[in-house]
């Protein structure tokens, strides 16, 4: 836990670099969470494939913290863990199986949401500093965090056919 205050943009830069990161092993491990308990298959498979892409990027934010010769720090942030908390409170009270799938893609969309604004500000942030290469790491990661969404809005879609 950052015990301490932020003086100097690189501080920033690697407080919200790590916030990122943190935040991907949650959502990696979210993802896995409801890909279990997903019923429809390709939900599961669609959730599956999203862990497997998440941990991709932890090696891509791994490789940002290396080319900027840092280490990410610890930080209390739980968001992350909050909103799977709820959804997994919220996900036992519903007991249609169509229902239960919405709810599913919904969550998974609030989620990524969240990371793609952290993306956004962190790879202009990249760029500000003069780490173009970090600020290309980071946008192949908001691709992946915009092709996850698209996928599940055309999930939702040929739900409602």
């Amino acid at each position: 836990m950052r015990s301490y205050r932020i003086h100097h943009k690189k501080e920033l830069f690697v407080t919200l670099l790590s916030h990122v990161r943190q935040g991907t092993e949650h959502a990696n491990k979210a993802y896995q969470e409801l890909s279990q308990v997903a019923q429809n298959q390709q939900v599961k498979g669609a959730l599956q494939a999203r862990a497997f892409v998440s941990q991709s990027v932890l090696e891509k934010l791994d490789q940002c913290f290396k080319l900027i010769n840092e280490k990410p720090v610890k930080l209390s942030g739980r968001l992350t863990e909050v909103l799977v908390e709820d959804c997994r409170r919220e996900l036992s009270d519903i007991e249609s199986p169509a229902a239960r799938r919405l709810f599913i893609l919904a969550k998974a969309v609030h989620l990524n949401h969240l990371r793609i604004g952290e993306y956004i500000a962190l790879t202009a942030a990249a760029d500000m500093s003069g780490h173009y290469g970090v600020g290309v790491l980071l946008e192949s990661c908001l691709a992946d965090k915009l092709a996850f969404v698209e996928r599940t809005r055309r999930l939702i879609r040929d739900y409602r056919r």
